[in-house]
């Protein structure tokens, strides 16, 4: 009777198309960054994050394929490699959501809350692995496998359910915050926390690939672990590549603002002279500008001063161009 479970082929295929989709949409984010001279810290993990991803799909390529014509030695260390990479990938795109908003907040108590937590997720994927590692080498019979897969049971589910659902809440709540604390018409809103939100997506992917952990579930467990790596680095990137597109779409829809003779703050309007900036975290230079626009907020990224110098009364309206393109200043 045949087996109802996925072949070696079949595995092979998900574990690399998924891996390979998943670098295209990165390399095209960072592209994106590149171009617009934004490159951060977010690019800097979401570019380790496509490091491991493709190093996971390498070593699952010659976990599974061909795996006889290896020692048994080769066969055990490619199966901890694979283990290793797959949590680097997921944590690195996490940690790559998080810092996303860490650009976005303005220098305060949040913006360390959120650093804080970007070393508390580095910390747990350490004790995620040692977990796997102790429980491995405890019980070594699995080594003896023609193609060997620890089981790892019920105490490495429960804590990868545990921290998937605590670390995806935090990416989805972190920017809640943020997005209220500016004024948005209710369809921008919706559409920001939409972006955030498809963390979720990570959280039910990661849910059943610890069902298959719960159950010894074999090549199902492979393939869940390569869809989950995958989608969490699909995830990081959402929100940069969506903004791109949407930034394309306002763009021709723009129309020109009339000039008037009064004159107000405007954060990120057409300016008289434009001087191109490569520093992600810095405004450009300050010039004077006399129009009638609505105020509008490009870019969270200023410095300390200038934050604690603005007048909270003054109107905040943010856009999605705050992911692509740089934000610029002008006082009139």
């Amino acid at each position: 009777m045949p087996s109802s479970g996925p072949t070696i082929q079949q595995t092979e295929v998900v574990g690399m198309v998924l891996p390979i989709a998943a670098a295209m949409v990165t390399s095209f984010r960072l592209f994106v960054r590149m171009r617009q001279c934004r490159l951060w810290l977010d690019d800097a993990w979401a570019a380790l994050a496509m490091v491991f991803n493709i190093g996971f799909l390498i070593v699952l390529w010659l976990y599974l394929h061909d795996y006889a014509r290896y020692p048994q030695d080769t066969r055990v260390a490619l199966y901890y490699m694979s283990t290793q990479l797959f949590g680097l990938g997921i944590w690195s795109s996490r940690i790559s959501i998080l810092f996303t908003v860490v650009r976005l907040t303005f220098p305060g108590s949040l913006r360390r809350w959120l650093v804080r937590t970007a070393v508390a997720f580095i910390v747990t994927w350490m004790i995620l692995f040692a977990q796997i590692f102790w429980i491995c080498e405890a019980e070594s019979g699995w080594k003896t496998r023609s193609r060997p897969q620890c089981d790892l049971g019920r105490d490495v589910a429960i804590a990868l359910i545990i921290t998937d659902v605590l670390s995806d809440t935090i990416l989805i709540l972190a920017p809640i915050r943020l997005i209220y604390r500016v004024r948005l018409t209710k369809a921008e809103k919706i559409r920001l926390l939409s972006i955030f939100s498809t963390s979720s997506a990570t959280t039910i992917v990661s849910l059943a690939h610890a069902y298959y952990v719960l159950s010894d579930g074999g090549l199902k467990e492979v393939i869940a672990a390569a869809v989950e790596v995958s989608v969490s680095l699909i995830v990081a990137n959402l929100n940069v590549v969506v903004a791109f597109l949407f930034h394309i779409s306002t763009e021709e829809q723009a129309t020109p603002a009339p000039l008037g003779l009064s004159s107000i703050i405007t954060i990120g309007s057409q300016p008289t002279r434009k001087r191109v900036q490569c520093d992600p975290l810095s405004l450009s230079t300050m010039e004077a500008a006399i129009e009638i626009q609505t105020i509008k907020l490009d870019d969270f990224n200023v410095s300390p001063d200038q934050a604690a110098g603005r007048d909270d009364k003054h109107t905040e309206v943010a856009s999605l161009d705050t992911l692509v393109e740089p934000g610029l200043f002008y006082v009139a």
